[in-house]
């Protein structure tokens, strides 16, 4: 990406300009280490929140207000099903963004145990 060989329009850095701040939304989301691992959770397939619960270790109204942030941005869906409410990755464009995550910060460590 050379953006300085472009010569953009003003409509071009309009949408440019409209684009970073969704990115910058979405990079604040996963700016919180417990709604990360929420999405890495997520990434593997639909959960619950007790599901979610169990592998984060954390209390049932701190991984439901993480959801509900993450509901807010865009980034995850829930369908209930019964009394289970069940979650999943809304947005499929932040899967390659945890990839790389997981693959800079998270493979040294796994190879390391």
């Amino acid at each position: 990406m050379n953006v300085h060989t472009i010569e953009m329009t003003e409509e071009m850095r309009d949408a440019m300009a409209a684009a970073a701040g969704e990115a910058a939304g979405c990079l604040r989301a996963l700016s919180n280490p417990s709604r990360l691992l929420l999405l890495c959770h997520l990434v593997e397939g639909e959960r619950s929140v007790g599901e979610l619960e169990t592998a984060l270790d954390l209390g049932q109204a701190y991984v439901s207000q993480q959801l509900a942030r993450l509901r807010a941005e865009g980034l995850v869906q829930a369908a209930r099903d019964g009394r289970i409410v069940r979650y999943s990755l809304a947005d499929p464009r932040v899967v390659p963004v945890l990839q790389v995550l997981y693959e800079q910060f998270c493979t040294p460590v796994v190879q390391a145990e």
